[in-house]
């Protein structure tokens, strides 16, 4: 009889719901369903996350081209592309520049990547785009063993907010030991604000980014056989001014049983008891600047919107 090893999500599913307080990473939140809704959300008008970060992209393409160029061209190697969107910006001011680089797109989705590469195929088909299919760090870490010419590696998004600080050290780390001397990152960082703004940005009165939190659920409903009733969960989303952290929970409004057939696992709820799905850590200079002293990293420039929402910031790693 062949023994089926638990996927990622099942792992998560029987660690998360089994512990206390309950927990299950954002990341699971993701599949057709979640990524359309995460669409929506970004559309959000009180949503001001990714149109901060164009019109950061927007307004200081050119300078921020011309800190990624080198005579002897370079890589630009996006950790998470999405839609392309923003990085769309960056693309047509380097294509118009005739700045000799490639593109590499990294992204476990090979769909994503496909969609991807189609779009920019059609519409920048002189770009030498390479795409690479896999866990970040792995492909990173073989791309690392290319010297040849400058890297620029680019994560958009304040992706690093899904991460307690401990963990966005790590991942900065990681990068870090990719990077030789000549090598630049570019990452978002959201900023801390008035805390109105922040929470109205997670819990939208249209009740979409409730249903994209709830979306975990109708994901275990349907590939864990599980009998979540979303009406009896609640989206509550809070923000701490002082550490920056916004996280969001989904709150059982009544005792109850969930079953997860699947896995054959039996959770029981008390009213008010929570599953905490998702961290949204927002930043400041001070905290930015010591995340990347702990990777071996240094700040050379930063881009900020008019509003000064919104964040990015050019790394170096500091040699020796």
């Amino acid at each position: 009889m062949e023994i089926k090893t638990p996927t990622a999500f099942e792992k998560e599913v029987m660690q998360g719901l089994s512990s206390y307080p309950k927990k299950i990473a954002s990341k699971f939140i993701y599949d057709k369903r979640g990524d359309e809704l995460f669409q929506q959300i970004m559309s959000l008008p009180d949503y001001y996350l990714t149109n901060c970060e164009l019109n950061i992209i927007q307004d200081n393409c050119k300078n921020i081209c011309a800190e990624f160029n080198d005579e002897q061209g370079f890589d630009l190697i996006e950790l998470g592309a999405g839609d392309g969107k923003k990085t769309k910006v960056l693309l047509r001011e380097l294509s118009k520049q005739e700045v000799q680089f490639s593109y590499l797109p990294i992204d476990i989705s090979q769909n994503s990547l496909t969609e991807l590469h189609k779009d920019i195929s059609l519409e920048l088909p002189k770009i030498d785009m390479q795409p690479q299919q896999g866990m970040y760090f792995d492909v990173l870490k073989e791309l690392s063993q290319y010297q040849k010419r400058k890297k620029v590696i680019l994560v958009l998004g304040s992706n690093i907010g899904n991460l307690s600080h401990p963990e966005a050290i790590d991942f900065l780390q990681q990068i870090s030991e990719s990077m030789h001397p000549q090598d630049l990152l570019f990452m978002g960082f959201d900023q801390k604000k008035d805390p109105e703004i922040i929470l109205k940005a997670y819990d939208d009165p249209s009740g979409i980014t409730a249903a994209f939190n709830k979306n975990v659920l109708a994901r275990m409903n349907t590939e864990l056989h599980a009998d979540f009733d979303l009406s009896k969960f609640k989206h509550w989303e809070t923000y701490n001014p002082e550490t920056g952290t916004a996280e969001s929970f989904l709150i059982s409004l009544e005792k109850q049983e969930v079953r997860l057939e699947k896995l054959n696992l039996k959770i029981e709820f008390k009213q008010w008891e929570s599953i905490h799905t998702e961290i949204s850590q927002k930043y400041d200079d001070g905290i930015v600047e010591w995340l990347a002293s702990e990777a071996n990293l240094k700040i050379e420039y930063s881009f900020q919107d008019e509003k000064g929402y919104f964040k990015n910031y050019i790394f170096k790693r500091i040699s020796g």
